[in-house]
């Protein structure tokens, strides 16, 4: 038994140097590999560099037809991308010689670490590595249309046929409303950003807050506003739209040259924007809350009370950078088909948020 144990023991100690040195020659042989890699992505990064500099010079070539620029701002722009490029090759080979160094001096040692901002690595198990190289390109040199989220709120009324604003039965401070959309902007002269037209989609909730213990019956196909027969809590009447706003927009903005791009600014800058908008009605909704024998209630109405399903109006704001005081008046009436017509009119604030 003694001299089955030493055999057997004997046997295992010589399968775990042996699979040990296999381990080894493997990680030499994995690490070599890598090196290697490391190496030949250093003549990638000479290319990447050329094709952007190349990219970049045909740029400065076209803005130079146009009579953009002079021949001399020309040749110092190709001057200062070809030493940003030579720098970016110095400042790349810097980073891939000290990865090679690490291995050299770490058999062991790897790092999925980004060797460039465009390169993408993939390890599979502990050992092996792939590296997927993604080229970089050059920014287009000029962007003409750009998103932003829109948002607004303020105050809402109705005008009225035959009465002014002093004596709507919707109160001023309780009647209100909000704006969610995203919108585009795109410049319309070529080589001046004071002009710029922006549309996109948008929901608007346009809310009516009703005074006097009022509140809407339909009869016939008339919206009339009644009492109701218990004291109301709240009487709140919200119309909900899915609409196309469209402006002109016109103001000055800040333009930076960086050479192989340009960009427009409206930080901080004042613009009057002048349009309209157009859309569908999508809900409507009255909502009371009274008391009834001591207990509350809530009532809600999600019929349409006969509004109209086309919604169209005038819009327009005048502010400094991305805020802006906000005006709308829809030209449809809030109900179709009535002896006396109204109009929805909002007032508020207006942001565009990148």
């Amino acid at each position: 038994m003694n001299t089955i144990a030493k055999i057997i023991v004997l046997a295992t100690l010589c399968l775990i140097i042996g699979k040990t040195q296999a381990q080894d020659t493997l990680q030499k042989k994995d690490n070599q590999l890598r090196i290697e890699s490391h190496l030949q992505y250093k003549e990638t990064i000479k290319e990447e560099e050329k094709t952007a500099l190349k990219a970049e010079i045909e740029t400065i070539n076209l803005r130079l037809e146009k009579g953009e620029i002079t021949h001399a701002r020309a040749e110092d722009l190709k001057l200062e991308m070809a030493k940003k490029r030579a720098l970016n090759i110095e400042n790349r080979n810097v980073i891939i010689d000290n990865q090679i160094e690490l291995l050299s001096r770490n058999p062991d040692f790897y790092k999925a670490s980004d060797l460039n901002k465009n390169d993408i690595l993939f390890s599979v198990g502990k050992k092996n590595g792939l590296y997927i190289n993604r080229k970089k390109t050059p920014p287009k040199y000029d962007i003409r249309t750009s998103n932003k989220l829109l948002f607004a709120i303020g105050f809402n009324n109705a005008i009225i046929d035959g009465q002014s604003l002093d004596d709507s039965p919707y109160k001023i401070g309780g009647s209100g409303f909000v704006e969610l959309g995203w919108i585009w902007s795109t410049r319309i002269l070529e080589n001046s950003n004071f002009v710029r037209v922006n549309y996109g989609l948008s929901m608007q909730w346009n809310k009516l807050n009703i005074k006097d213990n009022l509140y809407f019956v339909e009869n016939d196909n008339q919206i009339t506003l009644e009492e109701f027969p218990l004291p109301l809590d709240k009487s709140k009447f919200r119309t909900t739209s899915l609409v196309v706003p469209v402006h002109f927009e016109f103001g000055p903005s800040k333009m930076k040259d960086y050479g192989d791009r340009i960009r427009y600014f409206t930080d901080n800058q004042f613009k009057v924007g002048i349009g309209g908008f157009a859309g569908f009605n999508l809900s409507t909704l009255q909502k009371l809350k009274y008391k009834e024998n001591g207990d509350n209630q809530k009532q809600k109405n999600k019929t349409d009370f006969n509004t109209t399903s086309f919604v169209y109006g005038v819009s327009g704001y005048i502010g400094v950078g991305d805020f802006s005081v906000y005006v709308k008046y829809n030209l449809n009436e809030l109900f179709k088909n009535q002896i006396v017509d109204q109009h929805n009119i909002s007032l508020g604030l207006r942001w565009v948020l990148d």
